[in-house]
């Protein structure tokens, strides 16, 4: 073993013999992270990058990953410095005409706002939380996670690689593996897991600096299923100019039957290269090649996702966030996923202490449903209504109650909320995941 090694062991003894360890310092390792110390659990954040920077584009928070933000002390202010409450959630068809419009957040009477926010922005608010409320040495940066060891006391190790090359040991009670899709936590846990699937969806991403349209804070989605524009505002618009950064993503969908043939899945890409497919996407209302052209950058990356796997847990091993359940961001819901997996895991801890019950709890609650969300979401998630309308009349109409009648699509959206656990009622009666003031038990089990 390396230097690295002691002060890894040192620092876990100076607050505790056996953290919690947390591999990815992401929004799933960060909120569980927080939730952590919340209960009162010591935990230690090991995350690959050696500089946390604002990565990223939109995000949507969604009402009930809200409530948790909320409830984790981080409020209205706080989110309001990284993006804007989201009005109107809004499909529309190719000639322009809406297939489906609905309020979101409190306007649709949720007891809790829905977010548009820059990941990056949010992502650096979690990681300030967690410096401020645990100390500076609750995230250790350069460090990634590449395996783990189950010992025969019931601890588990896990391996360490930094960035100068060195490698160490962790040894703590129990290991959450939040490190992403691209997890060694989940390889090593399910070893003949299928690769990366990709369904032939490519997204074209970025920001422009625009005018806000409809509501001023409305969500977007236009076309069709094989070839479509999303956009959305993430910050509160100008009070001199009047305008926010949109984000925007376009998307066209082809033949998939080579597989993805670029190197890396994320990469920066001229805007020639790909806005040809959304000629003539102009409106009175909307110049696509005009709010696309606008943009400092744009970055491609292929839309994918995992196929479930049958648990999260190992023995004191557990998957959350995108390492248990990578899902296409159809139902702009995989971040908010990822801040309840933290909250679900943290109110097993309340009720089980700090051991493998409580995994085996959280594993029991949350993997099966949301294993079919996934699968749900790869069908298109709400998006599904698209498809629909290109089935039935090719994408263009006049009267969308002659294509979907109203209770169709009014069913059709209520039976993807309640599969992502967002539904109105339901979740305004819910009592809080976490109830104020509870701690968890630290003391080793028997």
């Amino acid at each position: 073993m390396v230097n690295g090694t002691h002060e890894l062991e040192n620092w876990g003894q100076h607050v505790t013999n056996n953290p919690v360890i947390i591999a990815g310092g992401g929004i799933g390792g960060l909120t569980t992270a927080l939730t952590l110390h919340q209960i009162g659990v010591p935990c230690i954040v090991f995350e690959a990058v050696r500089d946390m920077r604002p990565l990223g584009v939109g995000i949507n928070l969604q009402p009930n990953a809200v409530r948790e933000l909320y409830d984790l002390g981080i409020g209205e202010r706080d989110l309001d410095r990284v993006g804007m409450p989201a009005k109107e959630w809004a499909l529309v068809g190719l000639n322009g005409n809406d297939i489906y419009s609905e309020p979101r957040g409190l306007l649709a009477g949720y007891h809790w706002p829905q977010y548009a926010v820059h990941r990056g922005r949010f992502h650096m608010l979690l990681h300030e939380k967690a410096v401020q409320r645990i100390g500076p040495e609750a995230v250790r940066l350069g460090s990634r996670v590449t395996g783990y060891r189950k010992n025969a006391d019931g601890s588990v190790s896990a391996f360490i690689e930094c960035a100068d090359g060195a490698s160490a040991e962790a040894t703590g009670a129990l290991l959450i593996g939040a490190d992403g899709i691209h997890s060694a936590v989940r390889a090593e846990m399910h070893p003949a897991q299928p690769p990366i699937h990709w369904g032939g969806a490519i997204m074209w991403r970025g920001t422009t600096s625009a005018k806000p349209i409809r509501s001023g804070a409305s969500f977007v989605g236009l076309g069709t299923h094989r070839q479509r524009m999303v956009f959305y505002p993430i910050s509160h618009p100008d009070p001199k100019t009047g305008l926010a950064m949109i984000n925007w993503i376009a998307e066209v969908t082809v033949d998939n039957s080579e597989g993805w043939t670029e190197q890396g899945w994320f990469r920066q890409v001229g805007i020639d290269d790909f806005i040809h497919h959304f000629d003539g996407w102009v409106w009175d209302w909307l110049d696509v090649p005009a709010l696309i052209r606008q943009a400092d950058c744009a970055f491609e990356n292929p839309m994918i996702d995992r196929d479930p796997v049958p648990n999260w847990r190992d023995g004191p091993v557990a998957l959350l966030g995108d390492a248990a359940h990578a899902m296409y961001p159809t139902g702009s819901n995989g971040a908010s996923q990822a801040i309840v997996d933290a909250r679900v895991l943290g109110r097993a801890m309340v009720e089980h202490g700090v051991t493998q019950a409580a995994l085996a709890a959280y594993d029991g609650k949350l993997c099966g449903p949301i294993s079919r969300l996934v699968l749900r979401n790869r069908g298109a998630g709400p998006f599904g209504l698209l498809n629909l309308v290109d089935e039935r009349c090719g994408g263009t109409f006049d009267n969308i109650d002659d294509v979907i009648p109203p209770a169709e699509r009014a069913e059709f959206m209520a039976g993807y909320k309640a599969a992502a656990g967002f539904a109105i009622d339901e979740l305004n009666r819910a009592p809080p995941t976490i109830p104020a003031g509870a701690r968890a038990d630290t003391a080793p089990a028997a």
